[in-house]
Parts: structure tokens; sequence; C-alpha cells
């Protein structure tokens, strides 16, 4: 095996990777803190008030393993995660392409609803006219010239709009910080479907990678850029978990009230009950941004698995046809949502299918993290990430398989 020449850091190239670094960050939190995002955390916290903080807890401790093990592996070998599955096992890419292309999708549909009753909200124009909008406004920002960049600055944006609002939220409430941080540690009901779905929801299938995926494409390679998943993985978590703890808080803020949350629309209720019609409108304003900023990772993400897909020449054709996917993958999750809509608890039940799906991608990116063909020989994956993260592949199996049985009345 030939050796890699080694990478020549400059400050250049230095202040390049920090900037990709920080757009991967952000685009994964982003694409995570969607409408199914809201619509989670809002129902949960209404079926299980203070005791939801103990799912978090878990979610975010999850987060962590599984964000810097897919980073690492993603990056170190230089290759999307789609390549590493089909040099796992030939046709695993194919797999994998599929789980989290159509996961993608489906979780689209709902991003586009989003945004669009976000439009209905602040303007009174239909969700789908709203939706159609929102379409126009992901693919501008996609295909245009230097896109890397139009969506790194749209995301960050969208995500002051967002901690801007939800801290607003949390200032006009009265917030039962000490129960929430008590259950955190010492729930007394623990519900495994509240889990897998809000684990699915932030890294479960198209999530998962795309931060990673964004970081390779901004050009972080090989075992000396390990330092940029670091900063950008963490960094990403804790927006996303930031923005989930607040909305969160909120919505116990309302519950312990008394207030009881609407079930087809359990986050509005939250800031409805908070401030108002103005609080409401507020809503229309963080369900527009969630709905935008996981529209574009979710494409960005989805897309990339045609990018190189399992293939030399499938890669070069996507490099040709790129905007056209694009543009097909938002017109056809527009289309679905145009004609036959999107309701809340499809977004929960997607968020728990993703679920299922990240115990079989991180088992596959695992096993790769260990073969030197694919790592290279200098290259040792760190035990304790290997470790928790097969903790995690078994945590998670066996929560989803709790889950299904729950979903079909057995073991209850």
């Amino acid at each position: 095996m030939l050796m890699k020449e080694p990478q020549i850091e400059t400050p250049a190239k230095n202040k390049r990777l920090r900037s990709a670094a920080l757009g991967a960050a952000f685009l994964m939190a982003m694409a995570a803190v969607g409408p199914g995002f809201l619509t989670q955390t809002a129902t949960f916290t209404g079926q299980l008030g203070a005791n939801f903080g103990f799912a978090i807890l878990i979610c975010i401790i999850v987060d962590i393993v599984v964000q810097l093990n897919i980073w690492r592996i993603i990056i170190v070998s230089g290759k999307r995660a789609q390549v590493i599955a089909n040099e796992v096992f030939p046709g695993l890419g194919y797999v994998l392409s599929f789980l989290v292309a159509m996961g993608g999708l489906f979780f689209n549909i709902g991003n586009i609803g989003g945004a669009g009753l976000g439009l209905n909200v602040l303007f009174g124009i239909s969700p789908e006219n709203g939706a159609l909008i929102a379409a126009a406004i992901a693919i501008i920002v996609l295909i245009i010239k230097n896109a890397l960049k139009a969506m790194d600055i749209t995301v960050q944006i969208l995500a002051v709009i967002k901690i801007g609002i939800l801290l607003y939220i949390l200032s006009v409430m009265t917030v039962p910080y000490g129960t929430a941080a008590a259950h955190a540690f010492d729930p007394s009901n623990v519900n495994f479907y509240s889990i897998v779905t809000i684990v699915g929801g932030t890294v479960g299938g198209y999530i998962s990678f795309s931060g990673g995926h964004r970081l390779l494409e901004g050009g972080a390679k090989g075992p000396g850029a390990i330092k940029y998943v670091n900063e950008g993985a963490l960094t990403g978590i804790g927006i996303a978990s930031v923005i989930r703890v607040m909305l969160f808080l909120a919505g116990l803020a309302v519950v312990t009230a008394g207030y009881k949350l609407d079930p087809t629309n359990p986050a509005a209720s939250i800031f409805k009950y908070a401030a108002g019609n103005f609080g409401y409108k507020f809503f229309g304003l963080l369900l527009f941004a969630s709905g935008m900023s996981s529209t574009l990772g979710s494409t960005f993400t989805s897309t990339s698995f045609l990018d190189y897909a399992v293939s030399d020449q499938a890669g070069v054709m996507f490099k040709r046809y790129r905007s056209s996917f694009i543009i097909g993958f938002i017109i056809i999750s527009t289309a679905i949502f145009y004609f036959i809509g999107s309701p809340a608890k499809v977004l929960v039940v997607v968020g728990a299918l993703n679920g299922f799906v990240l115990p079989i991608a991180l088992a596959i990116l695992l096993l790769a993290s260990h073969r030197q063909p694919i790592m290279g020989v200098k290259y040792h994956h760190p035990a304790w990430l290997t470790w928790t993260g097969w903790i995690v592949v078994i945590f998670m199996a066996y929560a989803g398989f709790r889950t299904i049985l729950g979903l079909f009345g057995i073991g209850n």
C-alpha cells in the first residue's frame, strides 16, 4: 500500500477547515432542529412532564458518541458513508443509501410543510402556497454558485432566530428548573419510545451524516483533520441540545401551570400560552426557520448519498446532474405535502423510524473503523469510542425493539 503524503498545514488552510467545521456543526444542528424536533419535544413534554428530561440527557450522551464516531470515521477515511459501507460488504452501500435517502425524503415532507405552516401563521397565506415559497428559497440556496457558503450562512442566521425566540419565551414564563433537573437524573418513568424518537430526530437517519459529509466536502480529510471533527461535532451537538432543553423547559412551564397542550399542534400551544397571539406569531417564525434549516440539511445530505454512491461512474453522473437531483428531491417532497399533507403524528413516527436506522448505520461504520484498507495503516480508532459506540448500537437496537412491541401493544 502506498503511503499518503502528509498534508501541510497553513494558516489559510486552517481557516478554511475551521470554517468548514463551523458550517458542518450548524448544518447538523439545524438539520436536527426541524418541525419534527419541535413537535416531538412538545409532544413528549406534554405526555411525560419533567421525566422527559431524562430522555433528553440520554439523547445528549448518545449524540456525542454517535457523532464523534461517524464524523471521525468519514473524515479519517476520506470517504462518504455509503462508500465505506460498500467496502465493508459489497452492496451494503446501496442499502445504506436507500435507508438514509428514504428517511430524508419523508422527513423533508414535514420540513417543507412546517416552513409552509410557519408562513401561514405569519402572513395568512395557505400552508400549501407557503410550502411552494419555502421550496423555491431552498432550491435557490442549494444550487447557486458558492452554494456551500450560502447554505452555511443561511443556517447560521436561522439558528440565531431560533435561539432568540426561545430566550424571549423563557423570559416571560415561570420555569421549574429544579424539578426539571431532579427528574433528568432520577426519573419516575422511563419511556423508551421517547428516547428512540428524539435520538432518531437528532442523530438518526440522514442527520448523523450531514455534518461529516459537509466537513468532507469542505476539504477535511485524514487523521490530521480530527481536531476539526471534534470542534464541529461537539459544537453541533451543543447547539441542538441547548435548543432542545430550552423548548423542553418552556413546555414544562406550560404543563406545570396546568395547561394542556393541543395534541394537533403541541408546540404552538406553548407559545400561545406564553405570550398570546404575539407568541403565536413568534411560533410561526420559529416554525418557518426550523422548516427551512432542516430542508437544507435533509436535501444536502440525502442527495450527497448519490455523490460517489458506490462507484466512480455514479459519482461522475451525480456531479453532472447535481442541481437536477436537488431540485427533484425538493419538488417531490413539496408535491407530497401539497396534495397529501403531513400531520404532526407523522413527524413523530418518522423520527422513531430514523432511530431504527441509527444502530444499523453506526454498526457498519464501527466495523469499518478497524479495517486498515479503509482507514489507513497508521490510524487506530480510540477504544473508548469503539466500546461506547457498540453500547449505543445495542441500546438503540433494544430500545427500538421495545418500541416496536409497544406500537403493537405487546409487553405493555
